[in-house]
């Protein structure tokens, strides 16, 4: 049973901006933390940003003031804005749902949406 969708990945240039949705079955999103988590080849997942069920966010330090997290409780929909993009941004991104401030999930990886960012 598939819980989470991610979608809106795609190439972009420097300095491009892509917003990506992450749909979740309703139980999950209502309670949860929801994150986007990133993996680049070579490197382990790491935390992109969360938001918790009453609006905290946190974000990693690379994309602090470029990147904004969202969520709709009427679409269950968390979204990742991203703007400012950088080379560095590549990579696949996945929607997930966890600990807040933590790398801890709670659920299986989807497949992910690719993000490329290049001249």
């Amino acid at each position: 049973q598939v819980q989470l969708v991610e979608s809106g990945g795609g190439l972009v240039q420097p300095g491009g901006s892509l917003r990506l949705s992450c749909a979740a079955s309703r139980i999950i999103f209502s309670s949860n933390t929801m994150g986007w988590y990133r993996q680049v080849p070579g490197n382990q997942r790491e935390v992109v940003a969360q938001i918790t069920s009453n609006g905290n966010t946190n974000y990693a330090d690379s994309v602090k003031g470029r990147f904004t997290i969202s969520r709709d409780s009427a679409k269950n929909t968390v979204y990742l804005q991203m703007n400012s993009l950088k080379p560095e941004d590549t990579g696949v991104y996945y929607c997930n749902y966890g600990a807040f401030k933590s790398s801890i999930i709670y659920g299986s990886w989807g497949q992910g949406t690719q993000v490329t960012v290049s001249s």
